[in-house]
């Protein structure tokens, strides 16, 4: 391949994703999708065009906000991770700039496409990821916010697939979600962040009891989901559970990679409270291709 095509390829983190079109379907799902939809009416273009819509936004304004982040942070790239395409010089700073700025714009555009409510919260999902690459990152506490705000913004773009907005207070789940994943990143270059690995740990129950207490509460098909629940828990636990016990830059890493892929299990679990086993199992299909994807590109 390219050199200059794959540093490109770096830029958008390609292992990533498939994690927000997961969050995409589980939006669209909660929304109803599987469930009011008839299978037989499931292929005219008034419910296929937004499937396909929504998606690609995310995975659009997912792609152009790790790219800028790569961009502000070019200068402390150059002395932690010099091998990034930026900082080692496959890709000139400004072009990846033009680049992530153009990805997050084609987003907006996808979205908007679909309807006016879709446009408008891509538009300011875009501004929420341009606020965390270029200030918020920084702050200890709005960082991690900031990116879990993302994560559930993406959650919601998927729920806009009929015009209008239902259940949106569930994107609490990704948000503390992401913010866990965010918390554990702070340790990704230096370790010793027990007490974040902790906390992350906290979150991560909180957001397995919040998915069945929807699930539960609703009477939705929570019976079905807790096989997906429990091989979330194991794939997010082991590696935090390891990283805590050799608090190395390694093993944080590992933790935060597998926290980031899990989101699609994640994903899973509620799209298949909202519909049924089948849809989860069509969203835990993109693991492996993320996992793929991760030995070939970096995730973090």
């Amino acid at each position: 391949m390219n050199t200059v095509l794959r540093g490109y390829l770096v830029l958008t983190r390609p292992a990533n994703l498939p994690t927000a079109i997961a969050d995409s379907i589980a939006g669209m799902t909660i929304a109803g999708l599987f469930g009011s939809v008839a299978a037989n009416s499931f292929f005219e273009i008034n419910t296929i065009f937004p499937c396909i819509l929504l998606p690609l936004a995310s995975v659009l304004l997912y792609a152009g906000g790790v790219v800028l982040n790569d961009v502000f942070d070019a200068s402390l790239d150059a002395i932690e991770r010099p091998e990034r395409p930026i900082p080692s010089g496959v890709v000139a700073k400004k072009n990846a700039a033009i680049f992530g700025i153009t990805l997050l714009a084609l987003g907006v555009v996808s979205a908007s496409l679909v309807g006016l409510l879709s446009g408008i919260i891509a538009a300011v999902l875009a501004l929420a990821i341009v606020s965390y690459d270029a200030w918020s990152k920084n702050n200890a506490t709005l960082g991690p916010l900031n990116m879990g705000f993302c994560r559930g913004l993406n959650l919601i773009l998927g729920m806009s697939v009929f015009g209008m907005l239902t259940y949106w207070w569930y994107a609490v789940i990704p948000i503390v979600y992401i913010a866990a994943i965010t918390l554990i990143s702070r340790g990704e270059v230096h370790g010793n962040n027990k007490k974040h690995i902790i906390f992350a740990g906290v979150l991560y129950a909180s957001v397995i009891l919040g998915v069945i207490s929807i699930l539960f509460f609703n009477a939705l098909h929570m019976v079905a989901a807790i096989p997906f629940l429990l091989f979330f828990a194991i794939m997010v636990y082991i590696p935090l559970i390891k990283a805590y016990q050799l608090n190395s830059p390694a093993r944080i890493k590992k933790a935060v990679i597998a926290g980031v892929l899990s989101l699609i299990l994640l994903d899973a679990s509620l799209a298949v409270g909202f519909s049924s086993w089948w849809v989860g199992l069509a969203v835990v299909g993109l693991l492996p291709l993320s996992m793929a994807l991760s030995k070939l590109f970096a995730v973090t």
